[in-house]
């Protein structure tokens, strides 16, 4: 298999991370997993993450994706921290954010505003996901699809 590139010539880089207290993890590791069967390399921060943490560690790791899984429901209170987080960095229109899990379809166009480009609810496929980042960096680091 031919590993995907970003426009900068390297592997697409992501970051994978649980935020809060979140405490299921079976789900993220098999997206790592299908990540890195496209050729794409992961950094997995595991459980229990704080927003500050993700932002430093993507910053630090000069990543294209930071994806972030939450099953408890605290999305719309963690992920505006997380931008924020981002942003303090200035690296926020530089990452593709997305974000998994349990996600009620009335907060998909709340999170869009937040700057979330991919929302990825429960069931979805882990072929779209590798799809909409190869898709998205192959345009530009952060580029949404419009």
């Amino acid at each position: 298999m031919v590993a995907e590139r970003s426009p900068n010539n390297r592997s697409i880089k992501v970051l994978l991370a649980k935020l809060g207290l979140d405490g299921h993890d079976r789900g993220i590791k098999v997206i790592a997993r299908a990540m890195r069967d496209a050729g794409m390399e992961v950094v997995y921060m595991g459980m229990r993450v704080t927003t500050d943490q993700v932002a430093q560690t993507a910053l630090q790791e000069d990543v294209d994706v930071v994806g972030i899984s939450i099953l408890s429901g605290a999305h719309m209170r963690l992920i505006p921290r997380l931008a924020k987080a981002l942003e303090d960095r200035s690296i926020k229109e530089d990452v593709l954010l997305m974000v998994g899990g349990t996600i009620p379809e009335d907060d998909v166009e709340p999170l869009h505003e937040l700057g979330v480009q991919g929302v990825f609810p429960v069931g979805s496929f882990t072929s779209a996901m590798t799809e909409f980042i190869t898709e998205n960096v192959s345009r530009g680091r952060s580029a949404p699809l419009t």
